[in-house]
């Protein structure tokens, strides 16, 4: 995977269709309203159906201002490639939403950027009391704030993103796209926010970007492939996780993953992957992990194949095979005595895991401990706390 070739490639097909640029379009200048209460669903999508069907390169302006929406689903394929900028606020109804899973779609479009220096407000916190899922088994989903559905050769950077009802950002069925300088924030206690949720998706990558949230700042599911996740800084959070994996059948595999020259602080996990206790077969490979600051982070580094939560699963063994794991000079301060843990699956036991200069300070009394079941690997260089392997 190379992240230099992915956004040049993004940025040679930018170059070739904004040569020929056709209209702007300012949703002011069709009746919305920057008043923070007026629905602009319909202006928004009437904006969008007329730039989708010009030629050319195409600008959706939003300008300063709260302009409040309900759902709106930005469809394609469109004749052109679409510029969606944003300076003003895109802010979410007040009404919980229940039982909706999206705000915000850009579906089924070959050549977008989403830029600009606005944010899109999901109205969290007026949602999350609703948010009953541990305790209610026919819970019903909040809203993830924006998400991307079979989007082909994207480019989105600047934008904010801000409380959530549901998850943040959620990337499914997308290839080739490129984000940067993203800025994800909600409450570290708020439910079920993860940052951003990727599955199903191709040669995806983050650069330069913040995430704090109330739950994974990153959760790449079955179809990740081709990931790279690079200058981030994750807290709070439950940190980078790999999974769950395995609790549907047909869960496709994820490979080929990159974490590097990232910082975590506070999080509930550092760099982690999770399959189910009791789960379907499927393959959880090639990952790298390099060049990670963990500052007071619990749990640095983990390999879970026990995930269980509420203890809602039949004792078994996990049926994922994780594979071919990289980690490259992870360094800093764990909230966990066990700064290293790898609790693989007794029918599947981890392979060809690799530790290399691993530097994990206990900021609590007692010495730094690593644990390990059913683990199969390498390791090299400094080794703190010391290694399973020999």
């Amino acid at each position: 995977m190379k992240l230099r070739s992915t956004a040049l490639a993004l940025f040679v097909l930018l170059a070739s269709t904004t040569l020929i640029h056709a209209k702007d379009f300012n949703v002011n200048n069709y009746g919305a309203r920057a008043d923070g209460k007026t629905d602009n669903s319909k202006v928004l999508l009437k904006v969008w159906k007329e730039a989708c069907e010009e030629k050319g390169s195409n600008t959706i302006y939003i300008p300063a201002g709260e302009f409040m929406t309900s759902i709106v689903e930005f469809r394609g394929p469109c004749k052109g490639y679409i510029v969606f900028k944003i300076d003003g606020v895109l802010k979410a109804p007040s009404d919980p939403q229940l039982g909706k899973s999206i705000w915000v779609v850009f579906k089924g479009i070959d050549g977008l950027t989403v830029t600009g220096n606005g944010r899109f407000d999901g109205q969290g916190p007026l949602a999350w009391r609703y948010n009953d899922c541990k305790k209610n088994k026919q819970c019903k989903d909040l809203p993830n704030t924006l998400s991307f559905r079979n989007v082909n050769n994207a480019w989105v950077n600047n934008i904010k993103l801000v409380d959530s009802k549901g998850g943040q950002l959620s990337i499914n069925g997308c290839n080739n796209v490129h984000f940067e300088n993203i800025e994800i924030k909600a409450p570290e206690d708020s439910p079920n926010t993860d940052g951003v949720r990727i599955s199903a998706s191709n040669h995806i990558s983050f650069l330069r970007s913040v995430i704090g949230t109330g739950d994974d700042c990153f959760a790449l599911n079955g179809g990740s492939r081709n990931i790279n996740i690079t200058q981030v800084f994750c807290g709070p959070g439950h940190g980078i996780s790999i999974g769950s994996l395995g609790r549907v059948q047909d869960n496709e595999d994820v490979t080929n993953v990159v974490v590097q020259n990232c910082t975590l602080k506070g999080t509930n996990n550092g760099v982690r992957i999770k399959t189910w206790a009791t789960s379907y077969t499927g393959i959880a490979s090639d990952f790298t992990f390099e060049n990670i600051q963990m500052i007071n982070v619990n749990n640095p580094i983990i390999i879970d194949q026990k995930y269980c939560p509420n203890n809602a699963c039949v004792k078994a063994s996990s049926s994922i095979q994780v594979s071919n794991v990289k980690y490259k000079n992870i360094r800093g301060i764990s909230s966990s005595q066990v700064a290293v843990s790898f609790l693989c699956s007794e029918t599947k036991p981890c392979q060809k895991l690799e530790l290399t200069d691993i530097n994990l300070q206990y900021n609590g009394k007692g010495p730094v401990k690593t644990e390990c079941s059913y683990a199969n690997g390498v390791a090299f260089g400094t080794q703190k706390p010391a290694s399973c392997f020999h």
